[in-house]
């Protein structure tokens, strides 16, 4: 018999590649989605749900029984209009709901999408310090195995893109010199091989906090 599993953001960049890699996986029978809209994609493995994100509760009859859960929220500015708090809602409030219900009914390993440099020490960047934060919450819950991916600068194509991801995404071959040695975990990662990486990571049955930055997550494909 397979396993369950329940994904968050699976209509963004990298949870629109996990949840492709999990419906052709042989060993994953079922895929719970909680999303905001229904995405027009059918599979028999696939149900998804329209939840109130905002609400704790609300999440835990779609987690009970899996075994996994995965977490590929996040937001940009742009969408929440330079709004903070509607900021933490999104990458905070989600990941640390899930976290508390995956932990509350014996979920074996939480899969998540940081970033690169997540500190939740830096008082000068709002993004880098929230995603420290989020990191730091998650990892308190009594969860037997936390995958924690921090990409840097996503590559692939989606609806929006900040500025900054379209010039690096498109100039970082040219150069590569610049993300090595201290830098390498700042070097732009497809969006297809961050969710390749989450998904070996959930095969392994090692327990513990785990974190993968460029060269993990590489060498996780």
């Amino acid at each position: 018999m397979g396993r369950t599993v329940t994904i968050l953001g699976s209509t963004g960049l990298i949870g629109s590649h996990l949840l492709r890699i999990l419906i052709n996986d042989s060993n994953t029978e079922k895929i719970i989605a909680l999303v905001r809209n229904t995405a027009d994609l059918h599979n028999p493995k696939l149900e998804q749900f329209v939840i109130d994100f905002s609400d704790p509760k609300a999440y835990e009859p779609y987690i009970a029984g899996s075994s996994v859960v995965f977490s590929a929220v996040g937001t940009t500015k742009s969408e929440v209009e330079g709004d903070e708090e509607e900021y933490r809602k999104v990458d905070f409030d989600i990941n640390v709901n899930a976290a508390k219900a995956a932990a509350k009914f014996g979920v074996f390993s939480f899969v998540m999408v940081s970033s690169a440099k997540a500190d939740p020490n830096n008082n000068n960047s709002f993004y880098l310090k929230l995603k420290g934060v989020t990191e730091e919450a998650v990892c308190k819950e009594p969860i037997e195995q936390i995958q924690i991916m921090r990409p840097s600068v996503l590559i692939g194509r989606k609806s929006e893109k900040r500025p900054g991801e379209v010039i690096v995404g498109v100039l970082s071959p040219l150069f590569s010199w610049a993300f090595k040695g201290k830098n390498t975990s700042l070097k732009p990662i497809p969006a297809e091989h961050v969710a390749k990486a989450m998904f070996a990571a959930s095969n392994s049955p090692v327990k513990g906090i785990h974190f993968y930055e460029y060269e993990g997550m590489e060498k996780l494909q």
